[in-house]
């Protein structure tokens, strides 16, 4: 499978400080040891990668805006948006592509709050609890969506 369009990998806010930030929740990895796999991952199954990191709602969803048209899917790791940003979940919509949203913890096992998620509902699939290996499964799983 080949697309011409990239797959937008997207993360939210802290997931700069993995591998420094609580690695008894998400292990010792780095962003950039995610972005690595990623567009390894990518490779294989013969996409190209866009990624972004930000800890600013508005950076997300201006990425999110200009990339409409330029990509076939979105991989995102929203992190904390994920329980509070209708925003960040009406901006999604509008690329109109698959998305996959992927939590390196178990949100589900987590406090209350976090069992909630603005972004599933409109996710072709959600992945929680697999590490940073949550993020090859949703590679996977979008190419044969594109």
């Amino acid at each position: 499978m080949s697309s011409s369009l990239p797959i937008l990998l997207l993360n939210g806010p802290n997931l700069n400080m993995l591998g420094t930030r609580q690695p008894e929740v998400y292990g010792a990895d780095t962003l950039d040891d995610v972005v690595r796999l990623v567009e390894r991952t990518a490779a294989e199954v013969g996409l190209g990668v866009r990624a972004l990191q930000t800890n600013h709602e508005g950076e997300m969803i201006d990425a999110i805006h200009s990339a409409r048209g330029e990509i076939s899917g979105i991989v995102i790791n929203p992190g904390g948006w994920t329980h509070t940003s209708v925003a960040l979940a009406d901006a999604l919509v509008i690329p109109e592509v698959p998305i996959i949203e992927v939590h390196i913890s178990n949100v589900h096992a987590r406090e209350e709050f976090r069992h909630h998620s603005y972004i599933s509902p409109l996710a072709a699939g959600v992945i929680a609890g697999c590490g940073i290996a949550g993020y090859d499964f949703a590679v996977r799983r979008l190419a044969t969506l594109v």
